[in-house]
């Protein structure tokens, strides 16, 4: 009775650590619903699908450590050398956010150039035969559509957070599996991907909705620059600052 309160509260602790390091790993990590906030804004995203394409790059983040970690269970590779192929990963992480966003910013810098509107005047005679300027404008947009740029970003965002690492996990993972209790593995990644998923979906709305009020009159024609940009400093943050 004894042996088995003990197993009780050592699984508790188990799964309140999971919940809680989940938690806070996401809170701090900036980058797990920056780029969600700012590319919603700029690419005028409902909060639907701000919140689904969330979950669905983080999901890929999750996934990836979950892998590292059954393979190393299984092989009985040590968690000092799992936690240094994390660190490759968040070294690439970082770097493929610093790239995604200043991709997007030149692009968002391009499509500045191409859309600019063009004013063509014409002198005509009125009946009157005095003579009148008529002025019209186009906009030339040669890029791509607005489907396949959301397509792009989210693809880019995807892979970026696949790469991602849940350095947390693995020693969160390994504590069970030394005991082989495989169902107790099973529910601390379980709670440890539904804490870090919701909280990155929860983040990432309440951003996109507070920023949804903000107005930005005469620099709103550069949101995709501001998003780009705010989505390499994330990533410079982690890199440079260990954020």
């Amino acid at each position: 009775m004894y042996l088995s309160m003990i197993e009780a509260t050592t699984r508790e602790v188990l799964l309140g650590t999971a919940a809680s390091v989940a938690l806070l790993h996401t809170l701090i990590g900036v980058d797990h619903y920056l780029p969600f906030v700012v590319l919603g804004r700029a690419r005028n995203w409902s909060m639907g699908k701000v919140a689904g394409l969330t979950a669905v790059c983080g999901l890929g983040h999750v996934i990836g450590s979950i892998v590292l970690g059954v393979l190393g269970i299984a092989l009985g590779t040590a968690v000092g050398d799992l936690e240094a192929v994390e660190s490759v990963r968040g070294e690439l992480a970082a770097w493929g956010l610093i790239a995604f966003g200043l991709v997007y910013t030149t692009w968002a810098l391009v499509r500045l150039q191409r859309n600019k509107t063009h004013s063509h005047a014409h002198r005509l005679l009125h009946a009157d035969g005095a003579p009148h300027a008529h002025g019209h404008s186009h906009q030339h947009d040669h890029l791509q559509t607005p489907k396949a740029q959301s397509s792009a970003s989210f693809w880019g965002l995807f892979v970026v957070f696949a790469l991602g690492p849940c350095e947390p996990l693995i020693p969160v993972l390994m504590a069970p599996a030394f005991a082989h209790d495989w169902w107790l593995v099973a529910e601390v990644t379980g709670i440890f991907a539904a804490v870090t998923i919701g909280s990155m979906v929860s983040m990432a709305v309440i951003g996109a909705k507070g920023l949804s009020f903000a107005r930005f009159d005469g620099i709103e024609r550069y949101s995709g620059v501001l998003a780009g940009s705010a989505i390499a400093a994330s990533g410079l943050a982690i890199q440079f600052l260990g954020i």
